[in-house]
């Protein structure tokens, strides 16, 4: 006798041949209800049933054609009792319909090169949608979209209920009504030159309403009197009697509206392409390709989160069946987005970092221990929380590629310097590469200072270094004679070269190129690798763009030290401003002067900074010791400069914003930045990280008359908070991910559906199936995983387009 579970997947496949294999005999899809049904059996003998578990995943995604014949297989499998090994190898994918498809490759991965794909239906250009010809080509990529994949997922920003009809006789002025009616009278006027009147009259037979559209003559060509139409507006009264003035309307032939009757979806659009356009644009892609769309998530991931399938939640974004429905369709397109994502990262994890071959560090011993005693002050609990990640990641043998974030003065610093003594003390070298010369410098006069005391050699090398003195510096780093290296991007030139090096620390890391970044790591073999940001990321957007990282936050600051307290004020309060300076200067305090940033030209902005200086120093703070620092300025000057406001030689330095990171001077406790509307929030919150370093009360005064609403809300974040990462958040939530993080540099692909800040449960399952499953399938070479392999192929041409590959 079958088993009733068997018995059940027979009985839906036979209502499936009745229904023409439509993959709609039983609610929410035969194949889902199978892989259900065979669930609970694959529990007890999962080996058996291998074969037709796979059969049932290929039934979802196919087409009514295809999946004839695999109910045909399905059966036999049945029969058979499993068909374990009897399912035939499917081809990746068919050719396009028109033309030769193109092909394109994945990022290698641990275990090997991913196979060549072509590209599906998704990739195809609008071009081949019906109604859209080279002008509406061009102007739909102005909007993004440009494949079948950018239109479906060029998401509503707003929807309309027009799920109801308002009766005539209770339209009320000033309200939005969808209503529907005969067109009963028409008119065409034209009062004066350039201006065409058409206006239509409707009824419902227990009131009426005068709909009116100016200057649009194909809408008096298509609308006729005894036509049923529903129309879409607010409604106003003028002259005396209620009209809507150029309403979306649709004519009522007895088919369903996409315009009305239903929650109708509303588009951002370009000068051309209309809204009711686009959604019929939308409504023809999914009925004729939403079925062959083919989504990330495999199947089996789809029916065990209990997410409906691709082309229904598609449909479910665009045309809402109930507010229900569309947040379901929601999280299941999140989840993919995210999942899309994730896995990218999984595979640039499995390939950067192989198991075992790395390096691995010896406990800490006393070198190590000796330098945490010699420390004038205790580490916070979050920094040792940190250093014994850190440390528990050198004593492996995989190598480290952790992401160390702390907020402005939090002590990444000392944190790194530990990771550097546990390197030498395990026999190897360590690296330290800056973004600028003030920082290298600074870096290399801080660790001279503390690793000295315990006999670690450092050395310093930057773009000015020449001569014998630099031949000198990279003749120790060979030999291994020098311990530690720290430098600017001079450390990535072929001539630097290191005996061994065990560890490699990236400060400010988002300021380099991934190419910088990768050629740096390549100084040694398989070192382990600490990247480290003041800029602070919100923790789910760090783990959708760093997620091959491990992640490591210093959330606490050190003890004593005071919040900064952030001013906002006028341009016509500079005078008050100027004076409550130069009496801090005056007291014994330091102070900085930021000028407006010009991002056109450094030349005009060094030019301003100049401006600013001569006119401060014969004027608001004559009289007291001004410094001048930009971008422009010899090194040695810089040096110079630098120098003599450490020393106190110079009581306030104009500057421009190439202070933004690392310059550390505890006596400055006053910060003025001009023209603070032009800068962005990361920007502001690292200028303002420069005071507040020493013990004494610190300001930020932001002089600005910003002319936007965002350039208000900037400024408005600044003043109500002191703290990194909720200056973060609020940055995201103003620029976006794609500006905040920039997509340029990194590739990260603009999250269409996904709100970082919110989505954190779905950011979860996405990140938790996507390196399940390259774990389980590193090259992704099984059927199950085609739609994964194929989104992986567009990100990556996405991301070699970007850096220009």
């Amino acid at each position: 006798m079958r088993p009733l579970w068997q018995t059940e997947i027979l009985e839906g496949l036979e209502r499936e041949r009745e229904t023409g294999f439509a993959d709609s005999s039983v609610f929410g899809g035969f194949a889902r209800f199978a892989l259900t049904v065979l669930s609970r059996h694959l529990a007890r003998s999962p080996r058996d049933w291998a074969g037709l578990e796979l059969l049932l995943y290929r039934y979802v995604a196919a087409t009514p054609g295809e999946r004839e014949n695999l109910a045909g297989q399905i059966r036999d499998a049945l029969v058979a009792g499993g068909g374990t090994g009897s399912v035939a190898p499917e081809p990746l994918l068919k050719p396009a319909p028109t033309g030769q498809s193109r092909r394109t490759r994945l990022p290698q991965s641990a275990g090997g090169r991913v196979p060549e794909v072509d590209e599906p239906p998704e990739s195809w250009s609008v071009e081949r949608l019906k109604g859209v010809g080279q002008s509406r080509v061009r102007l739909l990529a102005r909007m993004g979209v440009e494949t079948v994949s950018d239109l479906v997922w060029y998401f509503p920003r707003d929807y309309h209920d027009r799920s109801s009809f308002t009766p005539l006789n209770r339209l009320s002025s000033g309200e939005s009504a969808t209503l529907a009616g005969t067109v009963v009278r028409v008119d065409e006027r034209r009062p004066r030159p350039r201006l065409l009147l058409f206006t239509a009259e409707i009824t419902d037979s227990i009131g009426s309403v005068s709909a009116v559209w100016f200057n649009q003559p194909w809408v008096a060509r298509a609308i006729r009197p005894g036509m049923s139409i529903v129309v879409t507006g607010k409604v106003e009264m003028r002259y005396g009697r209620l009209q809507i003035a150029n309403p979306e309307w649709d004519e009522i032939d007895g088919e369903e509206s996409l315009h009305a009757g239903r929650i109708v979806p509303v588009y951002r659009v370009t000068q051309g392409v209309s809204t009711k356009w686009l959604r019929g644009l939308v409504a023809q892609v999914l009925d004729l390709w939403g079925e062959r769309l083919k989504g990330a998530l495999p199947a089996e991931t789809e029916v065990r989160l209990g997410l409906p399938s691709l082309a229904t939640a598609l449909r479910e974004m665009h045309f809402p069946t109930d507010e229900m429905s569309r947040t379901q369709a929601r999280r299941r397109l999140v989840i993919e987005e995210l999942f899309v994502l994730q896995a990218a990262l999984a595979v640039e994890r499995d390939r950067a970092r192989p198991a075992g071959g790395g390096i691995t560090h010896q406990p800490n011993g006393p070198l190590v221990a000796g330098f945490l005693e010699h420390l004038p002050y205790r580490l916070t609990a979050a920094q040792r929380r940190v250093l014994d990640e850190i440390f528990g990641d050198m004593e492996s043998n995989t190598p480290m590629n952790r992401l160390l974030q702390g907020d402005v003065g939090s002590g990444k610093t000392v944190v790194a310097a530990a990771a550097l003594v546990k390197t030498v003390e395990s026999g190897y070298q360590g690296v330290i590469m800056a973004p600028t010369e003030i920082l290298a410098e600074q870096h290399y006069a801080r660790l001279v200072q503390q690793l000295g005391e315990i006999g670690v050699s450092v050395g310093l090398i930057t773009g000015r270094l020449v001569g014998n003195e630099r031949q000198e510096v990279l003749r120790r780093a060979a030999s291994g004679e020098l311990q530690v290296l720290i430098g600017t991007q001079a450390l990535i030139q072929k001539e630097v070269t290191l005996a061994r090096a065990g560890l490699v620390i990236i400060d400010e890391q988002h300021r380099f190129g991934v190419r910088q970044r990768s050629r740096l790591v390549g100084i040694g073999k398989q070192p382990d690798v600490l990247v480290m940001t003041a800029t602070p990321i919100p923790r789910t957007m760090a783990l959708t763009v760093y997620g091959d990282l491990d992640l490591s936050v210093i959330d606490e600051l050190p003890p004593g030290r005071r919040p900064v307290i952030t001013r906002w004020v006028r341009g016509d309060q500079r005078e008050q401003v100027y004076a409550y300076v130069r009496k801090r200067v005056e007291a014994g305090e330091q102070a900085y002067v930021v000028c407006p940033l010009v991002e056109e030209s450094e030349k005009l902005e060094v030019a301003a900074a100049t401006a600013i200086a001569e006119e401060l120093a014969g004027g608001y703070l004559a009289g007291l010791r001004l410094g001048l620092l930009h971008g422009r300025l010899p090194a040695s000057d810089k040096e110079r400069v630098m120098d003599d406001f450490r020393a106190g030689e110079l009581q306030v330095l104009v500057a421009t914003s190439v202070i933004e990171v690392g310059v550390d001077v505890p006596r400055a406790t006053t910060m003025v930045i001009e023209g603070a509307e032009r800068y962005g929030l990361a920007s502001l919150h690292q200028l303002r990280g420069r005071v507040g370093r020493g013990s004494q009360q610190s300001y930020c005064i932001l002089i600005s008359d910003p002319q936007t609403e965002e350039g208000r809300k900037r400024l408005e974040a600044m003043v109500s908070s002191t703290d990194g990462f909720v200056i973060a958040e609020e940055d995201l939530k103003l620029r976006g991910p794609g500006e905040f993080f920039g997509t340029r540099q990194h590739g990260l692909p603009d999250l269409r559906v996904t709100n970082v800040l919110t989505d954190v449960e779905e950011l979860k399952i996405a990140r938790r199936e996507a390196f399940q499953l390259i774990a389980n399938d590193p090259d992704l070479r099984r059927p199950e995983n085609r739609g994964l392999r194929n989104a992986l192929a567009r990100l990556a041409a996405r991301r070699d387009s970007l850096r220009g590959n």
